[in-house]
């Protein structure tokens, strides 16, 4: 039996997919009485789109024309039970959502406060995994983001790599706005090489029942079947080098339903320009557009050699979105691997072979990607050989 958003999407199939059709819903839940126009601007729609797909759920039962756009009965059912918005505090979502809501923190303080003694018993950061500790108020701040792109309420969210304890922070969110509910429409869940951090998430989550699950991986290994294609979106704070985000991402992007316009939230290290054009053909080698980007998002302690900050990437699936990396993983992806190898990459189209690394042809794979082959210019390459350097000679790892 078709849902009543397949039984919409069915009917008209809109280019922005079944995400569009479900944000219309939900704003006229959320709004009763909401004009068209402002129906539209909330969801980013052409107003001729946004009028049609009103239509289709009038004729469905599921909303009313009456002083404005509202939910029906069949309507306020449908959000309540499948998403999962019975028992929502309205007032205080309405105060973390609403457009430049600077004061957020005064409306969750009683989160950060709990927040801050999570965090302040948390492990070590291990910088030799790229791990940097993000303060309580950022990990609680992208939750919020999480949010307000209507990606968090009923929704399976994941965690690829969470040293910064996003799913603790989210788990905390929803408690708050589910007062006295026993909400169970979303779901955490956590994939990560380090058991320290895995192990104190689950303990903080079974000591504040919050519906967080965990699994130990190493991403340099494909998700294991049960975790593909099942997620509406994910967080992830990777490496910051080329082949670290791209790793990260593919995991992540595999682990997301086969659904255009699906967020993504990267959080990454303010870079030049030339290895910041090297990320953007990434995203766009991926089927991935750039939906929003906040220069200096996210805070950290002690993380010097990036100024103490990074920026939010929010991207979104496309039809054409498929991960970049999806085999095992053999080049290397932390800062500190990266920096003392020489690699040898092949270019996929002409099998050219250039030696990339402080002792190569070119310094980075950034700078590589950026150029093309000097062959034939294609700019998709293949690990086939590393050597690491040492202080006199290299030898071969």
């Amino acid at each position: 039996m078709k849902t009543l958003i397949e039984q919409v999407y069915g009917r008209i199939q809109p280019q922005e997919g079944t995400v569009a059709l479900e944000r219309v819903l939900l704003e006229c839940y959320l709004s009763p009485g909401i004009s068209t126009k402002a129906l539209a601007i909330k969801c980013c729609l052409p107003v001729p789109l946004t009028a049609a797909v009103k239509r289709e759920f009038i004729q469905a039962g599921a909303l009313a024309q009456d002083r404005g756009v509202r939910c029906t009965p069949r309507g306020e059912a449908w959000v309540e039970r499948h998403w999962g918005y019975r028992g929502l505090d309205k007032s205080l979502y309405h105060q973390l959502v609403a457009e430049g809501a600077a004061d957020w923190k005064r409306e969750v303080q009683s989160i950060l406060v709990e927040l801050a003694d999570c965090y302040a018993a948390r492990p070590q950061a291990n910088v030799q995994l790229d791990q940097a500790k993000c303060t309580p108020e950022t990990s609680l701040k992208r939750a919020v983001l999480c949010l307000r792109e209507r990606a968090f309420i009923g929704k399976k969210i994941l965690c690829v790599g969470d040293d910064d304890l996003v799913s603790v922070s989210a788990g905390f969110l929803l408690k708050r706005l589910f007062p006295g509910s026993d909400h169970r429409a979303t779901e955490i869940e956590v994939v990560d090489i380090d058991p320290r951090f895995l192990n104190y998430i689950e303990e903080l989550a079974a000591a504040y029942q919050l519906p967080i699950r965990c699994r130990l991986w190493d991403l340099r290994e494909p998700l294991p079947g049960d975790m593909l294609n099942g997620y509406d979106c994910f967080f992830t704070d990777p490496p910051y080098t080329l082949q670290g985000m791209s790793l990260f991402l593919s995991r992540g992007l595999s682990a997301l339903r086969n659904e255009s316009g699906l967020p993504i939230f990267l959080s990454f290290a303010h870079k030049p320009p030339g290895f910041t054009l090297a990320m953007q053909r990434a995203f766009v080698n991926m089927g991935l557009t750039v939906c929003a980007n906040y220069p200096h998002f996210n805070v950290y302690e002690g993380a010097e050699s990036i100024a103490n900050r990074s920026q939010m990437f929010v991207l979104r699936t496309t039809d054409q979105s498929a991960p970049e990396v999806m085999d095992s993983f053999k080049d290397e992806m932390y800062t500190g691997e990266v920096n003392r190898t020489l690699r040898t990459y092949q270019c996929k189209r002409c099998m050219t072979q250039v030696k990339v690394g402080e002792r190569g042809e070119t310094a980075t794979i950034e700078l590589l990607k950026n150029k093309g082959c000097p062959k034939c210019g294609c700019s998709t390459f293949e690990l086939i050989r590393k050597v690491k350097q040492g202080p006199s000679s290299p030898s071969e790892s």
